[in-house]
């Protein structure tokens, strides 16, 4: 089902209707700054806010995943071994 860009966006601004917001200061470079700035159409708290989001989303489904994996500490630490050698090996190349 397509579902406009202004759909999306007004169910989000209901969504935050009398919702109470914390405040968070965010330090970024100059230069990233400078760059910003010329793109003065973009809400850029916007563009983080969805960023925190979109990132909780995908921890929240990795620590789901995590609690119905039967793999335990060692398993994991060995993937990781064997993962890492592979790439080394591919950076190598």
């Amino acid at each position: 089902m397509f579902i406009s860009q202004a759909t999306k966006r007004f169910k989000y601004v209901l969504s935050h209707i009398n919702v109470k917001m914390a405040n968070m200061t965010l330090s970024i470079p100059d230069n990233i700054h400078k760059e910003m700035k010329d793109f003065t159409e973009v809400r850029w708290s916007e563009v983080a806010r969805k960023a925190i989001v979109d990132k909780l989303e995908t921890l929240k489904l990795a620590e789901n995943l995590a609690k119905k994996s039967k793999l335990t500490q060692a398993d994991v630490n060995d993937f990781s071994k064997k993962i890492k050698s592979l790439a080394a090996r591919r950076l190598s190349e």
